[in-house]
């Protein structure tokens, strides 16, 4: 694999090593931009570890956290944002909250829910992380709505790929490499989103008395028929017993909405949610604002991906959401071999995702195979031939 390719709207041979950033899509850069490629720079000549960080409200996941802060936050502002094309470009350091308060102005979302995790987080942390919320099986997520992203590599040099539309998209897709790199290949400083429509309606079903095992059937049932389906959680009954609660939001056009709530309440029973209700539910599970979510003494908390049809695992208490596909677990860090191994078996993978006393692992994420291993170090060299970039945040040898 080459080196990456610097894209400019105006075909300039690159800058020189030490120069300031160049325009980017035929206007100039944000003015702190050229001090963090500096910086970067820097650290790539004498070895100087970084850590990339915008609101740090994500800090509590990875492997380690190791190296000088580079804050992104003074990177912010909306740069240009078009409801009528679905398309928003925005810097890096803008807070997520100003983001979604100027699409929701305008009857529009970032459709993915990212989570915040707390006051302060920015775009950069969201598409770094490329965490999604509640409506991720049904909608996408986050490198789903990448359309272009500017960054500073390892070398500090900036470098531009993709655009605002879709047909932008060529070779590697760089802009969607971005998402989930945890700051480990380059500084984000500017990203191209598609966003879409709030949809028309909504209804959140609340079914009680469903055990787990039959919250899963319910919800790969469901997947197969016409339902607009948009997001659904499950948890067990507080009692300890062997019910619990399913959760299933519908989203689309009302007249379909509407048919759905009907043939699913006059079969199941359930209620449906008012809005109030329903919104600070889904707010609850996207940001983890329940107990369950803090481990308790002793115990771990993972995040385990798995097929939707898998049966429940019997590894610890457990929620579940994306239809099945997303189990939440608490079970001790001692156990992380045998968890692992199960999920091995039925095909899936788990990340360390909160110890009770805050410790970390160097193996929170599980390792993929040696062959992808190659492919990650090698974009690795590619975008940071230092190794000075958010060392040991994914995995400890990268």
């Amino acid at each position: 694999m080459g080196r990456p390719m610097k894209i400019h709207d105006n075909d300039t041979p690159p800058a020189p090593a030490d120069a300031a950033p160049l325009l980017q899509h035929g206007r100039p850069p944000h003015p702190a931009l050229a001090a963090m490629a500096q910086r970067i720079r820097a650290a790539a000549a004498d070895g100087t570890p970084l850590r990339l960080r915008g609101g740090g409200t994500k800090d509590f996941l990875g492997a380690r956290l190791a190296g000088e802060v580079i804050d992104t936050r003074a990177l912010t502002g909306i740069v240009s944002y078009e409801p009528s094309e679905l398309v928003v470009t925005v810097h890096a350091g803008t807070p997520l909250d100003e983001l979604e308060a100027t699409l929701a102005a305008q009857g529009q979302q970032l459709s993915c829910e990212p989570p915040h995790f707390g006051p302060g987080a920015t775009v950069g942390g969201m598409v770094a992380a490329g965490l999604a919320g509640p409506a991720r099986a049904s909608r996408g997520g986050v490198r789903d709505f990448m359309l272009g992203v500017t960054v500073v590599n390892g070398r500090g040099e900036v470098l531009s790929f993709g655009g605002q539309v879709m047909k932008n998209v060529a070779g590697y897709d760089v802009s969607r490499l971005m998402a989930g790199s945890w700051g480990t290949l380059a500084l984000i400083a500017e990203v191209s989103l598609k966003v879409l429509p709030v949809p028309p309606a909504r209804a959140t079903l609340r079914f009680d008395g469903i055990a787990e095992a039959a919250a899963i059937a319910l919800l790969n049932r469901w997947g197969g028929q016409p339902l607009p389906l948009d997001a659904s959680a499950w948890q067990p009954d507080a009692a300890g017993t062997d019910g619990g609660t399913l959760w299933l939001r519908l989203a689309g056009a009302r007249a379909a909405v509407a048919s759905a709530t009907l043939s699913l309440t006059q079969a199941q029973g359930g209620r449906t949610l008012d809005e109030v209700e329903a919104a600070a539910l889904w707010s609850a599970w996207r940001e983890q604002a329940e107990p369950f979510f803090t481990p308790a003494p002793g115990q771990a908390l993972w995040r385990l991906s798995v097929p939707d049809t898998t049966p429940p695992l019997g590894l610890g208490p457990t929620r579940i959401e994306w239809h099945g596909a997303q189990r939440w677990v608490q079970c001790p860090l001692a156990d992380a071999a045998l968890l692992r191994e199960v999920m091995s078996r039925v095909g899936g993978h788990a990340t360390l995702w909160r110890t009770h006393d805050g410790g970390r692992s160097d193996d929170a994420f599980t390792r993929p195979a040696e062959s992808l291993l190659r492919i990650h170090r090698g974009l690795k060299h590619e975008f940071d031939p230092a190794g000075v970039l958010g060392p040991g945040r994914m995995y400890a040898d990268l």
